[in-house]
């Protein structure tokens, strides 16, 4: 319906984290976050303001110290391990600098592993569908080949697709183009906004590229374990 803002699949509530040690290292220091479906955030900061960190914990690869963290309306601090496994391999996906892949499987086969993972096999309504995706993205070449045999760009549009494989609600990217050309990176980044916008997944990226960063919906900067808006102004004279 027209005025009805879209559901949050992401909201944290004075997000904090501290490393424990003979000196503890706090990292972030509150951090209020809310992301609708389907929109497309990116997160800019120096290197060590916390930025993966608040990736991990959103995708309850780390846990806060203090603070509320919701994951598509739930709480995940009441989720069991059985209930956290289903979080990251359901409702969360994730994209690494580094693709990941297996290098004894084929394209089509690391695309569909986690729904491998997931149930055994995939239908062959889903193998259909990832395949589609895969064709979509300019892979339809190289659906039996192996990591080794493509390119950076290719090995990481795979990986993507591979994120996508169980439909899940969020997606999280660290540096997902800090390994690639420009020409390649500005493909992934297209590849990410084109799925966010077509099936409604929700993006989160983290990046160093602030071409593509000011590209996103909304630009969050973290800096010393706090996170703020940029502004219009800043967006757009973002180098």
């Amino acid at each position: 319906m027209i005025g009805v803002p879209a559901r949050l699949v992401i909201e944290t509530i004075s997000l904090k984290k501290t490393y424990p040690g003979k000196v503890p290292t706090p990292v972030l220091f509150g951090i209020d976050l809310r992301v609708a479906a389907g929109e497309f955030v990116s997160i800019i900061g120096q290197s060590g303001s916390g930025k993966s960190t608040l990736l991990n914990i959103l995708g309850a690869l780390d846990v806060p110290t203090e603070g509320l963290v919701k994951i598509d309306g739930v709480d995940i601090s009441t989720l069991t391990e059985d209930g956290l496994a289903v979080l990251r391999s359901q409702v969360v996906g994730f994209v690494f600098q580094a693709h990941f892949l297996l290098e004894e499987l084929t394209c089509l086969e690391n695309a569909v592993l986690p729904i491998t993972i997931r149930k055994g096999s995939a239908t062959p309504e889903e193998t259909e569908w990832i395949t589609s995706l895969l064709v979509r993205v300019g892979l339809g070449g190289q659906l039996h080949k192996y990591p080794d045999t493509m390119s950076g760009g290719e090995n990481q549009r795979c990986a993507i697709v591979r994120a996508l494989a169980n439909r899940p609600r969020i997606v999280l990217a660290d540096e997902p183009t800090g390994n690639l050309d420009s020409h390649s990176g500005e493909e992934v980044f297209r590849l990410m906004r084109q799925m966010s916008s077509e099936i409604g997944i929700a993006f989160v990226m983290v990046t160093h590229d602030e071409r593509l960063a000011r590209a996103a919906d909304r630009v969050l900067s973290i800096e010393d374990g706090l996170m703020r808006s940029l502004s219009k102004e800043e967006h757009e004279v973002m180098a």
